[in-house]
């Protein structure tokens, strides 16, 4: 039995060393990375440029420009169907040909 007791506390010396070598390996490795993480802020506040006013939206595109015939396809479909009279038909008619 003398034999078994000593395996055993061997064991456990081995076990509790590894133990004690993996926690003070993991606690240096944090105070490395609160190290870092703290440059790192520190970098970013010295180097952050001052926040810039937000641009403007840009404005609304044109609206586009319709072709000349569709204007006056949809100008002669109004007038037909008696939704404008001659003379609207004729004053945005010469509107858009430009006269």
């Amino acid at each position: 039995m003398p034999g078994l007791v000593r395996g055993m506390a061997r064991t456990a010396a081995v076990v509790g060393t590894a133990t004690a070598t993996r926690n003070a390996v993991n606690r240096r490795q944090a105070d490395k990375n609160a190290q870092a993480v703290a440059h790192a802020e520190a970098s970013a506040a010295q180097v952050a440029p001052p926040p810039q006013p937000a641009a403007p939206p840009p404005a609304a595109p044109a609206a586009p420009v319709e072709d000349p015939i569709t204007q006056l396809e949809r100008l002669g479909a109004l007038k037909a169907q008696g939704l404008i009279t001659e003379e609207e038909f004729n004053a945005q008619k010469a509107k858009i040909l430009g006269m």
